[in-house]
């Protein structure tokens, strides 16, 4: 089977996008990680697939892919970014705002005038079930009410913050992102046992109340150079915690984010750019 996708970039979190709008796209597990291969196929953090609108009050489907594992994942803010680039450019709509469907969530994507994208990336969920996360036996030390978790992994004593963007997020705070542990420590976190279904970690360095620095461990992707859901969950916990501004700019590797929380939706603006387009035998 031959079919055409294109290939997507946010902030360096990379995305093959396929459109499935047409007519039904059932790939297999092996297909899809063959586009996400970076030696043998397509080479993807993930796999977007656009899809027609699964009900009248949204405009697309948005089914989002592992590109190491297959497995399908519950949401991923840079993709969404690119989601509304593709469909915008690829004539699937003149919207300049869209909303899209997850697995769990209803997103609305916007496309700012400056050719950056704003996404409304839904409310952040604090309950440890969300996640989920096991807390039985953990006495929580609490900052600015909110609570840090003391976990034990790659040998180091830590603390996090746990919380939801529709997919699990672990955060912690260290000095220096650069000097962070983050081969070691985030895939020891990400696969502890307290995260059923393992979990995305942040590693976020405070540089003033509006500035902020983080790498993101992703779950079964490893670390990655940007993730929008990392960010708005590093972001929100740093203004629970009493750290940080309700506006923040979040340096990543892959390029810059602004993320803003109020206390309702965690609204998120930055890059999409199209790399480039082809076609793939599967």
């Amino acid at each position: 089977m031959r079919i055409p996708f294109t290939k997507m970039q946010g902030a360096g979190n990379d995305f093959v996008v396929l459109d499935a709008t047409h007519a039904p796209l059932a790939l297999s597990t092996a297909q899809l990680q063959l586009l996400g291969d970076r030696r043998f196929g397509v080479g993807a953090d993930q796999i977007l697939v656009v899809g027609p609108a699964p009900g009248p009050d949204v405009d697309f489907g948005y089914r989002i892919f592992n590109g190491a594992s297959g497995a399908e994942v519950e949401h991923c803010g840079n993709g969404a970014r690119c989601f509304v680039r593709y469909v915008r450019s690829h004539g699937l709509t003149d919207k300049s705002t869209v909303r899209v469907r997850t697995v769990n969530r209803l997103l609305e994507l916007t496309e700012e005038p400056d050719g950056r994208v704003t996404v409304d990336m839904g409310a952040p969920v604090f309950e440890p079930a969300a996640l989920p996360f096991d807390p039985a036996g953990l006495t929580p030390r609490l900052e600015n009410g909110f609570a840090l978790w003391p976990l034990q992994a790659a040998g180091r004593d830590v603390e996090v913050a746990v919380l939801s963007m529709g997919n699990p997020h672990a955060v912690l705070r260290v000095d220096d992102v650069d000097a962070a542990p983050v081969p070691t420590l985030g895939p020891a976190l990400e696969s502890h046992l307290r995260f059923a279904r393992k979990v995305n970690v942040g590693f976020l360095q405070v540089l003033s109340r509006t500035r902020v620095r983080l790498r993101v461990f992703e779950r079964d992707a490893g670390e990655t150079l940007a993730c929008g859901t990392g960010a708005c969950a590093a972001v929100v916990a740093g203004i629970r915690l009493g750290w940080l501004d309700g506006r923040v700019d979040t340096e990543l590797r892959g390029g810059s984010l602004s993320i803003e929380w109020a206390g309702g939706a965690v609204r998120m603006t930055g890059p999409a750019e199209t790399v480039y387009e082809g076609e793939i035998e599967l």
